[in-house]
């Protein structure tokens, strides 16, 4: 993995992370966010996995049901945003678009993905903090703006 600064503005940080072939990019980005003290971002990224799992939400389970993507696909889109989990570490959520071959897609909560060749991503630091909190009623952690104030 390699990142740069590429702007700083009135507290906010813009960053640009490359992430090579063979890094798994869920956990490399939350290791990069925790490494880099990060309690609020967005993120936008581009680039291919040789394989990837992402997730759709079954509120009725409070659970995600895993979908594989046992292949080379294209990110055609990833999206998401950084908070302070409940443990007080980087929290990730990151929605993709997955292209196949064959020009279908697929896409859902990014859970785990292969980098190859590379993955191109934006993180944008905000001065505030944002914290993602345990519904127990849902299963699942939001951003909770109350505990997010200093």
């Amino acid at each position: 993995m390699k990142s740069v600064k590429i702007a700083g503005d009135a507290g906010a940080e813009t960053r640009v992370v490359i992430l090579e072939s063979g890094e798994e990019a869920f956990a490399a980005l939350t290791k990069f966010a925790n490494d880099a003290g990060t309690t609020a971002a967005s993120l936008t990224a581009i680039g291919a996995f040789e394989k990837a799992t992402v997730g759709w939400f079954d509120f009725e389970k409070k659970t995600y049901k895993k979908i594989e993507v046992a292949e080379q696909c294209e990110v055609l889109s990833a999206i998401g945003d950084v908070a302070v989990g409940d443990d007080g570490n980087a929290s990730l959520h990151v929605h993709v678009v997955l292209g196949l071959s064959d020009g279908t897609t697929r896409g859902g909560h990014l859970l785990e993905g292969r980098v190859r060749p590379t993955l191109e991503v934006v993180l944008i630091d905000t001065p505030g903090h944002l914290r993602r909190k345990k519904k127990p009623d849902l299963g699942i952690a939001l951003i909770d703006l109350e505990s997010g104030k200093r």
